[in-house]
């Protein structure tokens, strides 16, 4: 479990460093536009998006441990590269390859999870992963802070290629392979379609993907949006890493609550309600951003509040979404994080784009957002919310 978290926390790392030295990274490669800075960012997202489609189908043939090991190495690879990178585009070139190798940490920790556990417990380790998986967000702004007072932001790609190559160590020491010899699938054509048929024409499968696509969505604006919102509207300067790592912690402390609750209330109880109170908490917001500036302890509050409901949506989502597919662990996860990454990166860089100065385009993403992923569980779950299904889920 700790290391399908610290596989999982390298995406984390690989977003989340970054944002204090945005700007520095800006000025150093002569991007005067903010939000065009924005684009370190998104050009992960797209690649650890796009990836995640090929590796599912090769981890169900050839089993979880050497996908992984491949994809670790060009991750590790390109996060050295970026430190020499002598212009804006060739590093943003080297984020997408580096996302196309982190794509398949995501691929193999979940398919991995599934295929060793089901229903209730399945989100209980999901949730405990989770938690660890946010502890990153919570203590990597500050780390690339202290990246840039010691060097500069090349810095930040050292520690990540010297973090990313100590966790591949340990998982060629300590991850098992998990897939069966007997569960193992072909690569032919029809055996990849009939598993991606198999994924996308389960209509929970495909609702909660889709839900969680959209919540994804906001998360995403507010990382692309966060430093300017704490910085620029809130003149926060130095503690905006501080800030940052409360959001996550409270994600963080959700994603623990969840692992002890889910299995006495069950997926759907949680995750309903949560999206329910979400959706409250944005459309306060939204109608305050409207009339005119938020006060920072105002926006803090229903800001936390969000999030914290956010760690018990997203967890049981996915938890949802991949249960009635362990047949195919693999291609679920890798068509699931596909649909999931590239959707929410799209729907977050447009959030962050949109930014003008007010809080408005992000409470406004994530009260539509909140919308759309209630319509898309209802159409899941054929109009009734916190229905129970069997006790395992």
């Amino acid at each position: 479990m700790a290391l399908a978290a610290a596989l999982m926390a390298l995406n984390a790392m690989a977003i989340d460093v970054m944002l204090p030295a945005l700007q520095q990274i800006g000025a150093a490669l002569g991007v005067e536009d903010a939000n065009s800075r924005q684009l370190v960012i998104s050009a992960y997202i797209a690649g650890f998006g796009a990836a995640q489609l090929f590796y599912g189908p090769i981890a169900d043939r050839f089993g979880r441990r050497g996908p992984l090991f491949f994809g670790l190495a060009v991750y590790v690879a390109t996060a050295f590269a970026c430190v020499f990178a002598p212009s804006f585009g060739v590093l943003l070139a080297m984020r997408f390859l580096q996302g196309i190798g982190a794509a398949s940490t995501r691929v193999i920790a979940i398919s991995a999870i599934r295929d060793v556990f089901g229903g209730r417990q399945m989100a209980e380790v999901l949730s405990m992963v989770m938690m660890v998986f946010m502890v990153i967000p919570v203590i990597a702004p500050s780390l690339g802070q202290a990246a840039m007072i010691f060097g500069n932001w090349p810095t930040i790609f050292l520690l990540m290629g010297g973090a990313s190559f100590l966790i591949m160590m340990w998982a060629m020491l300590r991850l098992p392979e998990t897939l069966a010899p007997e569960l193992r699938r072909s690569l032919s054509f029809g055996s990849i379609a009939q598993g991606f048929r198999y994924v996308l024409t389960n209509r929970i499968s495909l609702c909660y993907t889709l839900a969680t696509t959209a919540m994804l969505g906001g998360l995403f604006g507010f990382i692309n949006s966060a430093q300017q919102i704490y910085v620029d509207i809130y003149d926060l300067g130095s503690l905006f890493p501080i800030m940052f790592a409360v959001g996550a912690g409270l994600m963080a402390l959700s994603s623990f609550s969840n692992s002890r609750l889910v299995g006495r209330f069950g997926m759907r109880r949680l995750s309903h309600g949560a999206l329910l109170g979400f959706l409250a908490v944005s459309a306060i917001w939204l109608a305050l951003a409207l009339l005119g500036q938020v006060p920072f302890w105002l926006f803090f509050v229903l800001f936390s509040l969000a999030m914290f409901q956010f760690g018990w949506v997203g967890t049981n989502f996915n938890a949802l979404a991949m249960e009635p597919l362990g047949h195919v662990a693999g291609t679920a996860a890798a068509v699931q994080g596909f649909i999931a990454t590239i959707g929410s990166g799209l729907i977050g860089a447009l959030i962050g784009q949109a930014f003008d100065g007010t809080l408005r385009p992000l409470a406004g993403g994530y009260f539509m957002l909140g919308i759309i992923a209630l319509v898309l569980v209802l159409i899941g779950e054929h109009g009734r919310l916190f229905r129970q299904v069997n006790p395992r889920i």
